[in-house]
């Protein structure tokens, strides 16, 4: 491990949080095999190696879920409450070890580290939110068109539950799913992005002194880092009841029909295009402030970024010129370091992504009031550090319709709100959206049925920042998936409707007479 690797405080994090120089990437209750190709996780901070990973193979895969089979049909008879205060103890772990698991998401997936420490913070919300759901977990009760006949619902555990995440999030995704999973009564095996292979492998070891302190069963919590031919078995496999997919529309669409070829369930949590409308009549420093954390948040690698805004015609120049001197403020660099506004991509991919996305936009036309770079010189050695850049561009163009995971940030011009709201519904994805307004009509509007098409509509908020409290997803080429909070706990159980008779006769539905 390099001096300065030492220098950021790393080396004892990695340790207290049960990463090793190498490791794993198997792990069911505490044992930790793998059969698999080695894998490097180098930190996008500052281009030096953090750990390696020995990946999980087929026979490791194929163990996994046998153990967890077997887990299930022990942990599905444990009361819901009981349960729940087994994930009320990984809150707990996760409260203890939020600081080291902060810096790690930060210096792995090169968000700051106040993001770093928000996704934790997330995990341990989502934790709070599934305990008092679970107590409940409850059905509805319907009258009978039959005298002596009561009829009801109740919802039953899945099974195994199959968990692929993405990058950008490498720990909240996963326990949005699993807290409430586990309060279901299903248990979970989880395929982690391989660019933040340490941060799985960090939260697979909390939830295993979970596990080893309550005597239960292995196979509740499983992690496989492994290649996408893992994840697609995970797809397939007939004995994965569901499976939450984060990532691109374009796998997610391959999963989506693959898993529905088997008649198996999917929760799909995909590509974002988000804008927010700022009318005549927004707050204008509000409007700004979510605007660029919107557009520069995690380096514009969230699923709810802001990629575009629509500002009416009135404020137009204001809302730009605003918006440059903004940029010209803005800090890039080590994520750690917390007078940063801005980290790094995740990786020289990404940063080539970035740049071809500039050049295709300018290609169309896009006119850029604030020049895109990528970053050299001192402190920015990775090479995965660019530089926020604004375009002002119209929505038809090719580039504008596609979600660029990087700070690039489209300006349009718009005329009537009606306008503004079929501009931003004009786009193949429906995740986050939002208008800063102070008029009520226009709020009400956009939040009307003529109004925004995404699965979240914001009103004087930004795209960014959803509460675990709402149902998390969006629809179109989102995928129209939910996570998180309200009642998205039923997406994790199957739905059973129940009559009884408790009378001597059998009297048939719809006044049917069947005499023998």
């Amino acid at each position: 491990m390099s001096k300065k690797v030492k220098d950021f405080g790393i080396e004892k994090i990695l340790k207290n949080l049960g990463i090793k120089d190498e490791n794993k990437g198997t792990s069911v209750g505490g044992k930790y095999f793998a059969s698999g190709k080695s894998i490097e996780s180098y930190s996008p901070v500052d281009g030096n190696l953090i750990a390696k990973v020995k990946t999980s193979g087929e026979s490791d895969y194929n163990k996994v879920i046998e153990i967890a089979e077997n887990a299930f049909k022990e942990f599905r008879l444990i009361p819901a409450p009981k349960r729940g205060e087994i994930v009320r103890q990984l809150g707990q772990k996760l409260r203890h070890y939020k600081d080291d698991l902060g810096k790690l998401v930060s210096y792995e997936m090169g968000k700051s580290l106040q993001e770093g420490l928000g996704e934790v913070q997330e995990m341990i919300d989502i934790c709070d939110f599934a305990v008092g759901v679970s107590r409940q977990l409850h059905g509805y009760t319907m009258h009978s068109e039959r005298p002596g006949h009561r009829m009801y619902e109740q919802y039953h555990p899945l099974g195994i539950v199959g968990i692929i995440t993405a990058f950008n999030f490498p720990v909240a995704v996963w326990a949005w799913n699993t807290a409430l999973a586990w309060i279901c009564g299903n248990v979970t095996v989880w395929k982690p992005s391989e660019k933040t292979p340490l941060c799985a492998i960090a939260c697979q070891n909390i939830m295993n002194e979970v596990l080893k302190e309550n005597n239960l069963s292995e196979g509740i919590s499983s992690v496989l880092v492994a290649d996408h031919e893992i994840g697609q078995k995970l797809v397939d496999d007939k004995r994965i009841a569901l499976v939450s997919f984060t990532g691109s529309t374009r796998v997610g669409r391959l999963v989506s029909t693959n898993v529905a070829q088997r008649f198996g369930k999917s929760i799909l949590e995909l590509g974002g295009n988000n804008a927010i409308i700022i009318s005549k009549d927004a707050d204008i420093d509000m409007s700004i402030i979510g605007a660029v954390f919107g557009a520069v948040g995690t380096a514009g690698q969230r699923c709810t970024s802001t990629r575009r805004l629509i500002i009416h015609e009135s404020v137009y120049n204001e809302v730009k010129n605003r918006l440059v001197k903004a940029y010209g403020q803005l800090k890039i660099g080590n994520p750690l370091d917390e007078t940063n506004h801005v980290g790094p991509l995740i990786d020289t991919d990404a940063v080539n992504m970035y740049q071809e996305a500039i050049k295709k936009g300018k290609k169309e036309g896009a006119k850029f009031i604030v020049e895109g770079e990528v970053l050299k010189g001192k402190g920015y050695e990775s090479g995965c550090y660019v530089k926020p850049c604004i375009a002002e561009v119209k929505n038809s163009y090719e580039i504008v319709q596609h979600e660029t995971f990087a700070p690039i940030l489209y300006l349009i011009k718009y005329k009537t709100l009606e306008e503004a709201i079929a501009i931003q519904n004009d786009v193949p994805q429906g995740l986050s959206s939002a208008i800063m307004t102070q008029n009520l009509r226009e709020a009400e509007l956009f939040l009307s049925h003529a109004g925004s098409d995404c699965g979240i509509a914001n009103v004087n908020i930004g795209t960014s920042g959803a509460e675990i409290g709402g149902a998390f997803g969006g629809e179109k080429e989102t995928g129209g998936g939910r996570e998180s909070g309200s009642d998205v706990w039923k997406y994790y159980m199957r739905r059973q409707t129940n009559t009884i008779n408790y009378t001597t006769n059998l009297p048939l539905a719809q006044g049917i007479k069947f005499d023998l």
